[in-house]
């Protein structure tokens, strides 16, 4: 949850970027540290705009202006094609209820106020109940629960893995559960709300003060200014809570996350944290210690409520959650929380949202993350290389500095906090994205994060309200063109898609199915690029390659970022690697997996290897050792 956050996060790569006098060092091979057959793909769908096939797109429009997609559009058709791309997991985005401008009162749901809620849909970071459903997403509002096992059950018939969020950093301002299963209470049920701070209280307060409405600035006015009976600039809780972003004032600023208040995790203003810490060692020991670990030991009553949320949706069928800003909570949560997720299913998978580079190992050694976004350092790389501004010489040393936690760093190139790459403010062009996804895709062990419309280069243009284009919205009704022509009227077969989403959807489907099905992308890797940099003339900073292995099958990865140029080169392989895979002085027949329609040869002599090139602007080629 970045889009409107204004967090500015500072990060020193230099020592992760690296010199070229290093770069034997950087170039030597490693394996992962995990076993694994395969690797997994994650296909984030916004679940509000997959199936809604109304394009009038009014900016700030109505449900019934705009419309909106529901949890029956993912049909069994559907599904089957989503999972035909490559996937393994299918990320819902938007599920838990959230606070909505429509109303729901015949259904016992309250009206939500807009000045304390972002667009009119609604952030999806915003949960007000954690044991529902958001009813915009139900045909039938009374069975929208029912309507998502549904579906779950629909995913898991067709092979996808569920994953929804979980947001424990903060909830929504109005929070009130309708379906509390028995012995469950809401946020804030039993706290003593005469005190800033107790280690049972599930939120932070300022005893004696009203909560105030931000001011506004700028021109904004919640739901653009549209008259609507709760929209006076008044919001009634008192005392007030502290803000999600930490923000202790009583009337935050509109750029804080004003719409949602801080959970406390039993950490005290000055930083006193009231739980058990891990003794030392425990980043080594596995999920099955840290649940012993936390068996006998008296946790902040926050705690108890997000561990049985997450039970509540593992029981129903979910097969993991994405966190929100796992890296604003204790990483002693995370270890209470998914040793317990792990103990009833030891497949979940756990993706968290943690960009400080810092905290990368304590959460995934102490807080049992399973996978974290790689957005720092290889994304905004990546990007900047996309861009054109940006060197590939850059990449090989990030890989270097993650290749301890390597399998848990979760590549994409587009999701719903960033910026879609055919919009103007990236790169123009979803033809730019092509080398750039075979390089996410290939160049580790660890999964890979396609976001709906990618593989059709939807730009997200469209103005629907709160917020800016170049991202699809997620506070507002809308639909996202290029999936509206590919969904074809409900027959999600890309009857109306243009021969440019077409042409780019195979380029996606071919990639992602090589990837899951490729033993050697889930093995070894090693670096060329810094090699050829230094040891080939006509090799240049817009080209980059490696070498990826296993025992049955060896790979030559390389890709051209330049989007006017061909590159012509003799590519280089140092002697360790043709050792490695124990070529005799030979020639070998190289053949690309993505189109089976260029080959050439890799020649050893003197026990090194050349191959010779030609890339297209723009192209990429996984070429397969043929012995």
């Amino acid at each position: 949850m970045k889009q409107l956050k204004f967090i500015i996060i500072t990060i020193t790569l230099v020592s992760v970027f690296g010199c070229k006098n290093e770069t034997k060092k950087e170039t030597e091979p490693f394996k992962s540290n995990v076993t694994l057959k395969h690797k997994h793909v994650v296909y984030q769908v916004f679940t509000r705009l997959f199936g809604n096939t109304n394009t009038t797109n009014k900016p700030w429009g109505t449900i019934d202006e705009n419309g909106v997609g529901k949890f029956n559009d993912f049909t069994e058709k559907a599904l089957k094609e989503i999972k035909s791309l490559g996937v393994t997991h299918i990320w819902y985005t938007g599920v838990p209820h959230h606070n909505v401008i429509t109303d729901y009162v015949q259904y016992g749901i309250s009206n939500d106020d807009p000045d304390v809620v972002k667009g009119r849909a609604g952030s999806p970071y915003a949960v007000k109940d954690y044991y529902n459903v958001n009813p915009d997403l139900a045909e039938n509002v009374e069975n929208r629960l029912q309507e998502f096992e549904a579906l779950i059950e629909r995913s898991h018939n067709v092979g996808l893995k569920v994953i929804i969020d979980i947001v424990p950093n903060h909830v929504a301002r109005n929070y009130e559960s309708l379906t509390n299963p028995n012995g469950t209470s809401d946020f804030g049920a039993e706290d003593d709300k005469t005190l800033i701070y107790h280690k049972n209280n599930n939120f932070y307060y300022n005893p004696g003060e009203p909560f105030k409405v931000p001011e506004w600035k700028n021109g904004y006015l919640p739901l653009n200014g549209e008259k609507h009976p709760m929209a006076d600039r008044k919001f009634k809780e008192n005392p007030a809570k502290w803000t999600g972003n930490g923000s202790r004032a009583s009337q935050p600023d509109m750029y804080d996350w004003y719409e949602t208040v801080k959970v406390n995790y039993g950490v005290s203003p000055d930083g006193q944290k009231d739980f058990d810490e891990l003794p030392d060692g425990f980043e080594s020991k596995d999920y099955k210690t840290h649940f012993e670990f936390w068996k006998d030991k008296t946790v902040p009553n926050s705690w108890i409520k997000f561990k049985d949320i997450a039970l509540y949706w593992t029981e129903k069928g979910v097969d993991g959650f994405r966190y929100d800003m796992a890296e604003m909570v204790p990483v002693e949560f995370w270890s209470y929380m998914n040793s317990h997720i792990k103990m009833k299913n030891p497949q979940a998978f756990l993706l968290a949202e943690v960009y400080n580079p810092s905290l990368y190992r304590d959460y995934i050694k102490k807080g049992k993350m399973d996978y974290l976004y790689d957005k720092v350092q290889l994304y905004d790389t990546i990007k900047h290389v996309m861009q054109g501004h940006g060197k590939t010489d850059n990449i090989p040393p990030i890989q270097n500095d993650l290749k301890d936690i390597e399998h848990h760093m979760l590549h994409f190139l587009e999701n719903h906090d960033e910026q879609r790459i055919a919009s103007p403010d990236f790169a123009g062009n979803a033809e730019k994205g092509k080398p750039a996804m075979v390089i996410s895709a290939t160049i580790s062990t660890s999964p890979t994060m396609v976001y709906f419309g990618q593989e059709l280069g939807e730009p997200g243009a469209e103005d629907l309200g709160f917020g800016d284009p170049t991202r699809t919205s997620i506070f507002d009704y809308g639909s996202a063109p290029s999936i509206v022509r590919w969904n074809n009227n409900k027959q999600f077969d890309g009857g109306q898609s243009t021969s440019e989403e077409t042409s780019l959807r195979d380029f996606y489907k071919r990639l992602l199915n090589f990837t899951i099905t490729s033993e050697a992308l889930a093995s070894n890797y090693q670096d060329i690029h810094l090699y050829n940099r230094e040891n080939n003339q006509n090799y240049n900073d817009k080209v980059l390659s490696f070498v990826r292995w296993s025992d049955h099958e060896q790979l030559v990865v390389i890709s051209n970022f330049d989007g006017e140029n061909t590159q012509i080169f003799d590519l280089k392989l140092p002697a360790d690697i043709i050792e490695t895979w124990k070529l005799d002085n030979a020639s070998y027949e190289l053949l690309d997996e993505l189109y089976k329609s260029y080959k050439t040869q890799l020649t050893v002599i003197n026990g090194e290897g050349s191959i010779k090139i030609t890339l297209k602007p723009l192209q990429s080629l996984i070429l397969k050792l043929k012995k």
